[in-house]
Order: C-alpha cells, then sequence, then structure tokens
C-alpha cells in the first residue's frame, strides 16, 4: 500500500536519529526543512492555475473550501479562519472542513478520514454547488475522506484542487488542478505533520493570499480590508489608512470613525476627498480594488 508513496519511505540521514544528539538531531531537521520551500517552486505553474480558479471562483460569488484530515485538514481550517480577520471575508466564504467534524482539530476522531460518504456528507452539509471550489489536501495523495468530496464536488460541476506530497496520486487524478509536492522523506518515516504540513501552509499561504490579492483586498501590500475586531487591529488599521494616505495619526482615526472603521473606505475618501457613500460607490464601480477607485 505504500510503497510508492515517498511520504511513507525512510530518510537515510536519520536511520540512527535516536542516537544523535540534541544539536546534530536539530540541524538535519533544518537541513530537511530547507528543502521543502524548493520543492514548492517546482509546482509554482500549477499553484498559479489554482489561484486562478480561486479568483474566477470569488468574481462569480462562489466559496473557497477546503477539506482534509488530521494535519492536512488542520492546515486548511486554520487558513480558512484566517480569512475573516486579515481580508474581511464573511466566515461562509472561506471553509475549513476536516474529516471527523470540528471536534477533529483538537483531538483525532479514529477512522473517519477512512470513509468517502463522509467528505460526500460534508459538501452536501454546506450545500456545495457548481459555483464553488474545492480544494482537497491529503499529504498521501489517497485519502479517502478527501477522495469522496472531490468526486462528489467534480460530479456537481463545482472546480477542484488536489495538494498532495507525493507524485502521480489518485487524488492529483481526480482534481481539475493538482498540486503534487515532493519534499523526500520525513525525518520520522511517515510524520507528515513535518515536511509534508509545511510545504501544505506555504501553499495554503499562496492560494488564499494570491487569490485575495486578486479581487482587490490589499492596496499596495497593505491589509484595506481587514476588519477591527480587537486593539491590535484597530491600531493596525489606523498605521494601514496612514501609511496609504500619508496622513497624520489623528487624521486616520477620524475618517475610519467616518468611515465605520472599514480601512479602504477611509482610504478613498482622503486620497479623493469623496463622501462615505461616494467612496463606497466608487468601490462598488471598481469591484473593490482601491488602487482603481482612486484614479
Amino acid at each position: 500500500m505504500f510503497k510508492n508513496l515517498t511520504t511513507e519511505t525512510r530518510n537515510e540521514k536519520t536511520m540512527n536519529v535516536d542516537e544523535m544528539s540534541t544539536i546534530e538531531l536539530l540541524t538535519v531537521m533544518n537541513e530537511e526543512d530547507e528543502k521543502v520551500a524548493k520543492a514548492v517552486k517546482q509546482q509554482l505553474p500549477q499553484i498559479a492555475k489554482a489561484v486562478e480558479a480561486i479568483i474566477a471562483t470569488k468574481k462569480k460569488g462562489g466559496r473557497l473550501i477546503y477539506m482534509g484530515a488530521g494535519t492536512s485538514g488542520r492546515i486548511g481550517l486554520l487558513d480558512a479562519v484566517e480569512c475573516p480577520p486579515t481580508f474581511g471575508t464573511n466566515p461562509e466564504e472561506v471553509i475549513g472542513l476536516i474529516a471527523g467534524g470540528e471536534q477533529a482539530f483538537i483531538k483525532a476522531v479514529e477512522g473517519a478520514e477512512d470513509r468517502q460518504e463522509l467528505g460526500v456528507d460534508d459538501l452536501k452539509n454546506i450545500h456545495l454547488s457548481d459555483q464553488d471550489i474545492v480544494v482537497g489536501l491529503a499529504a498521501s495523495g489517497r485519502t479517502p475522506y478527501v477522495i469522496g468530496g472531490l468526486e462528489f464536488a467534480n460530479s456537481i460541476g463545482a472546480s477542484t484542487v488536489g495538494i498532495c506530497c507525493n507524485k502521480d496520486t489518485v487524488i492529483g487524478k481526480i482534481a481539475n488542478i493538482s498540486i503534487e509536492v515532493v519534499n523526500g522523506p520525513e525525518v520520522l518515516t511517515g510524520s507528515t505533520r513535518l515536511k509534508s504540513g509545511t510545504s501544505q501552509k506555504l501553499i495554503c499561504n499562496m492560494l488564499s493570499t494570491a487569490s485575495m490579492i486578486g479581487i482587490g483586498k490589499v492596496y499596495g501590500n497593505l491589509m484595506v480590508d481587514l476588519k477591527l475586531t480587537n486593539k491590535k487591529l484597530v491600531e493596525r488599521a489606523k498605521r494601514i489608512v496612514m501609511e496609504a494616505t500619508s496622513c497624520d495619526y489623528e487624521t486616520a482615526e477620524c475618517y475610519l470613525l467616518k468611515a465605520d472603521n472599514k480601512p479602504k473606505i477611509a482610504i478613498v475618501m482622503i486620497l479623493t476627498g469623496l463622501t462615505k457613500e461616494e467612496a463606497i460607490q466608487k468601490l462598488a464601480e471598481t469591484q473593490g480594488f482601491v488602487r482603481r477607485a482612486i484614479k
């Protein structure tokens, strides 16, 4: 079953890991981690295809849905829950599904990943439509929960992406877009929370960040759609407005209040002299892109 999976192969550098000193072990781990970014780099063309597909999905009002089991599922969930505070999305716009349900995030639910029908059920429960895109994460590339979900998504016309850490995987063959990163054997044989997990996190970072940039959620490299949900983010929003407009702290604070604590609207108001209502209308006309709204 595992003989052709790189993720299950023993790493020749760590055959005597139990005899290494702490610094020797950490050095090997660091050297192995260095390989991850290079492996991800090889898949940039496929990652770019996935980003473009997500942008197309978002522009037509569809949702980005991550699904996976164990570490893979947790990484998808982590990316999903960070989108609302970072990009001002609604919680239902980017969704993370994990085999076994939300409780599986903190405690493994044994056997959940082995049932294809659970992947189908989870997508049906969120009313998956052909307007959505499903990103299946599975280090092995053969997790039944993800296979079931992707096959169901394909059957109703939704877009699909597979992120795996082996070559020529089952999931890679099912998904419309296949991202297969080969990081080499793990330091601990089969422990895919290590290099495999790191590569999946890097890819999810790219998918969400690049797609949100692609639909106008930033201005320059500033998070102009972030939600002001705590004191830290309130202060960050003020700095963002200051950076974007070269205004002082008091001006940023004032315009944020006028803009109902929405940095993007405050920035357009300051840079164009428009009222809040006019700035909102201008952003609507330019699909939310600040740079276009201020021209």
